[in-house]
């Protein structure tokens, strides 16, 4: 019979060879990461965005718009071209005709952009960079009109949400949509009509000749409506720090939790969670998750191939950093 000092000793040595075996697992834990990374990951590159020959870049609206305002902030010295509608931006960046286009995904008081959601969805560009514009909406008119002159408001349906209180005191004023601030004030100063007002930036005022006839109409001080540099080239950069997803869930009980769960158990910060209805599965919903993270992260790696089992779709919208 084994005495107990013995017994002991073949414990210790049993402990060391299971503590060997648990580093040595560790390790192939960590190679099995590298690899998913490297096949998760194969089509984006690590590139800066600005790293590119960057002949021209588009944005959304007109002379005066808050995207042509973000634009010349981000490329000053670069060509800029105005298109008509979201769609007509990326399908420039997908023709090539441009390296970038410029588009207002959210705003902290309306929320978001559906319609670029769901170009996002199915359309092949990727985020590359994101900058937060704070807003503060005027109202304009031609020279010479007066706040009492005032019937018809025109402006994008974005900035009429943003304004909704301050249009709630005037409830004679008409309230018409158009494809932008600036279109809008583009339209009164055409007009000549000293009823029409525009819903826009000050400096559309002053490209367009007209009048500010009340200032800060959002009401919120804090109006920020953040923005985003779209490419279709699949790139991120070392200094990238938020990872932005689209998926689709199989319709069962738990289903989302169990998912959110994975990110939680591999230290990523959800940041964002949204949800956008799927047109072709009766009350059946398709998320837009932003976390925490960068593509060469292991845990990243990791989270991507899990989802990749688990989920019915999944595409990567970009991982990338906000621009100051």
């Amino acid at each position: 019979m084994q005495g107990l000092e013995e017994i002991k000793a073949k414990l210790d040595e049993t402990d060391e060879k299971i503590i060997e075996l648990i580093d040595k697992k560790r390790e192939l834990i960590k190679l099995i990461s590298k690899a998913k990374y490297k096949e998760s990951t194969a089509e984006f590159i690590c590139k800066e965005y600005m790293d590119f020959d960057i002949k021209r870049v588009v944005y959304q609206g007109v002379e005066g718009a808050y995207s042509h305002i973000v634009t010349k902030k981000l490329f000053p010295d670069v060509e800029t071209e105005n298109v008509n509608t979201f769609e007509d931006a990326i399908n420039e960046v997908l023709n090539g005709n441009a390296k970038y286009c410029i588009i207002p995904i959210e705003n902290s008081s309306a929320g978001i952009v559906s319609d670029v959601y769901d170009l996002l969805l199915k359309k092949d560009v990727v985020i590359v960079a994101e900058y937060d514009l704070h807003i503060s909406h005027c109202l304009l008119g031609v020279r010479g009109a007066k706040l009492g002159d005032i019937r018809t408001v025109y402006s994008h349906p974005q900035a009429l949400m943003q304004c909704g209180a301050y249009l709630k005191e005037h409830p004679g004023w008409s309230q018409i949509s158009l494809l932008n601030t600036a279109l809008s004030a583009k339209k009164v100063r055409d007009d000549k009509d000293i009823s029409q007002a525009a819903i826009a930036s000050r400096l559309s005022g002053d490209l367009y000749d007209l009048d500010v006839l009340d200032e800060g109409i959002n009401r919120n001080v804090n109006n920020t409506t953040r923005f985003v540099v779209l490419s279709k080239d699949k790139i991120f950069s070392k200094k990238s720090n938020k990872l932005s997803l689209i998926l689709e869930l199989p319709h069962e009980k738990g289903m989302l939790y169990n998912i959110l769960g994975i990110f939680v158990l591999n230290g990523l910060n959800l940041v964002k969670v949204e949800s956008r209805p799927i047109p072709e599965k009766t009350f059946e919903y398709r998320f837009f998750i932003d976390i925490e993270g960068n593509l060469s992260l292991s845990n990243v790696s990791n989270v991507l191939e899990i989802l990749k089992k688990e989920v019915t779709f999944l595409k990567i919208l970009g991982n990338y950093c906000s621009v100051k």
